[in-house]
């Protein structure tokens, strides 16, 4: 039996599931995943540009309600500018377990899409801009490539204006 090819179809995921149930067009890009190698090392390793790669935040305000922020691979969240913008009074990331609780996903592995809980979604508003995103598809080493308006049609994420280069 010959090898199962490496681009091919990787198992499903609840992102990805959630994804094919709403007839959205999206590419699948597994690779080895590298414990705190971040984006940066996933687009490296998928030839990609850090800024195209979107990461999914799983963030709490002040009162410990969960939010999840898509943000550029190559910059930083500015808790301050995104608590003014959302109306809270302060914005931290949550703690890994506290993340994987609500999400379902690992840290590492977390996609917005087909996630345990329902957050609000807040995405940076140059992301919009692009014409395409890869964004994590529920597992650590897996992105898919889609649009970002996706973000605002399926997830009804809100746009913001937080990005710090890092």
């Amino acid at each position: 039996m010959a090898k199962k090819d490496k681009s091919a179809h990787v198992s499903e995921t609840p992102a990805t599931q959630l994804l094919r149930a709403h007839g959205v067009e999206f590419t699948e890009h597994p690779y080895d995943y590298v414990e705190h190698g971040g984006t940066e090392h996933s687009a490296r390793s998928l030839g990609l540009d850090e800024h195209t790669v979107v990461k999914t935040l799983v963030m709490q305000d002040q009162d410990a309600r969960p939010l999840i922020v898509l943000m550029h691979g190559d910059c930083k969240v500015s808790t301050k500018n995104l608590a003014r913008q959302i109306g809270a009074k302060s914005v931290e990331p949550c703690k890994p377990e506290v993340a994987s609780r609500h999400s379902g996903y690992l840290v590492g592995g977390t996609s917005p899409f087909g996630t345990r809980k329902s957050m609000p979604v807040y995405i940076e508003q140059t992301i919009l801009d692009l014409p395409r995103i890869a964004i994590n598809g529920g597992r650590r080493g897996f992105l898919v490539q889609l649009s970002p308006q996706v973000c605002v049609d399926l997830l009804a994420a809100r746009t913001v204006q937080c990005a710090l280069a890092e």
